[in-house]
């Protein structure tokens, strides 16, 4: 071979071990067997593979510079000996970077980032609509104050690991058809960590954390729902080796109300009035959701709210409060108290109750009522019941 191997690479005699690496994977990525069968592409290809070689290793580098030969003897071809990386290869076609930041390579750190968390709070509705502030008790891995999270015990540190000298793998060389494949694995000795700790701190037994149970105040936002969750940023398990701590993630569960029922940012809420209220109207107070806050009227809001219920009110008539509902989570608007009244039929009539129906009856025609059956459309039940039993 007597073309210069760095020309051959198209690299200067300068150039780093990155240049020369980067140049070898463009070339073998266009000129490997599997992508270009031609014969003479093949022996390009062996050219090229030697020529990486001995320039990728800086021993046979030095020896090719002084002019002698980096094999010791005849010149071996590829396929003969040529013990060139099969990691190399894979990585010209799969895009790895040199030093691994990108293809597994190369000593992994001891320091990683710690999982999320996640925890559930019940809270009342009138909390949810308005918003609250919790204190919890969170129970999650924080970084260990007796090593300060490097897992090594006081007046120690990693040393590093002897089999790999730091690399983190290890280099495993295969004679094939093709010559001697060399792969990488991780160190058994260290892990792949590149260093071995001595000894362990006795209180995270070198993991750099410990469980721990601490208190957090959560701002819990006006408007959530059942589901929503609020995240507090670097709140979760702290990672291995006392790396940055993910995050903590409080999902909301609103508890059921006795009075109001929600629906998005409407709440719905039921009055049973007698029938003789009905007909004749009558005004109720009505509580609203700020009744359920704390010191509300003491605040100046108001908790309750008149109801007119017009004289003749039929069983499903809906009032809708405007924005008395749930304000939105972001702030945007507040939805509207719906309020349906139900009219109460009597059941149980005394005998002077009784003759004074038929009176009222009587004067209203009503004594043998035909009914009528109409088209449902779009109204509900009790419009349906109310427009059978009374005429046009």
């Amino acid at each position: 071979m007597s073309q210069d191997l760095y020309e051959m690479l198209g690299v200067a005699r300068d150039a780093d071990g990155d240049t020369i690496k980067k140049a070898y994977r463009r070339l073998a990525r266009q000129l490997h067997p599997d992508v270009n069968p031609d014969p003479e592409t093949q022996e390009r290809f062996k050219e090229v593979s030697h020529a990486y070689e001995v320039l990728s290793d800086p021993q046979k580098r030095r020896q090719y510079d002084l002019g002698g030969d980096p094999f010791g003897g005849g010149q071996a071809g590829f396929g003969q000996g040529a013990g060139f990386s099969f990691t190399d290869i894979m990585d010209a076609f799969f895009g790895g970077q040199p030093g691994g930041a990108a293809g597994g390579r190369g000593p992994k750190p001891r320091m990683r980032r710690g999982q999320d968390a996640l925890i559930r709070l019940d809270i009342e509705l009138a909390e949810a609509a308005f918003g609250v502030t919790r204190e919890l008790k969170v129970d999650t891995a924080v970084r260990c104050t007796t090593c300060n999270g490097d897992g090594a015990a006081p007046g120690s540190k990693p040393v590093t690991c002897e089999t790999c000298h730091g690399q983190g793998e290890v280099a495993h060389v295969q004679r094939s058809f093709l010559g001697e494949i060399r792969t990488l694995r991780p160190c058994a000795a260290c892990r792949g960590f590149g260093s071995i700790i001595p000894e362990p701190c006795r209180e995270c037994s070198g993991d750099g954390r410990v469980r721990s149970r601490r208190n957090l105040t959560v701002k819990i936002p006006a408007g959530v729902d059942t589901g929503t969750r609020v995240q507090l940023t670097e709140q979760g398990e702290v990672g291995p080796g006392g790396g940055p701590a993910g995050d903590l993630y409080v999902e909301i569960k609103v508890a059921r109300h006795p009075t109001f029922d929600r629906h998005g940012s409407d709440l719905h809420c039921t009055v049973s009035v007698p029938m003789t209220a009905a007909a004749l109207g009558t005004t109720l107070t009505m509580p609203t959701l700020e009744s359920d806050v704390e010191n509300g009227a003491d605040s100046g809001v108001e908790t309750s709210f008149e109801l007119e219920v017009k004289p003749g009110t039929q069983s499903g008539t809906e009032t809708v409060l405007r924005g008395r509902g749930v304000p939105g989570l972001r702030g945007v608007g507040r939805g509207d108290l719906i309020v349906t009244t139900i009219v109460e039929t009597p059941q149980r009539l005394d005998a002077r109750q009784s003759e004074l129906l038929k009176e009222l009856a009587a004067l209203r025609g009503e004594e043998t009522p035909s009914g009528s059956i109409r088209a449902g459309g779009k109204a509900g039940v009790f419009g349906r019941i109310r427009d059978a039993f009374n005429p046009h």
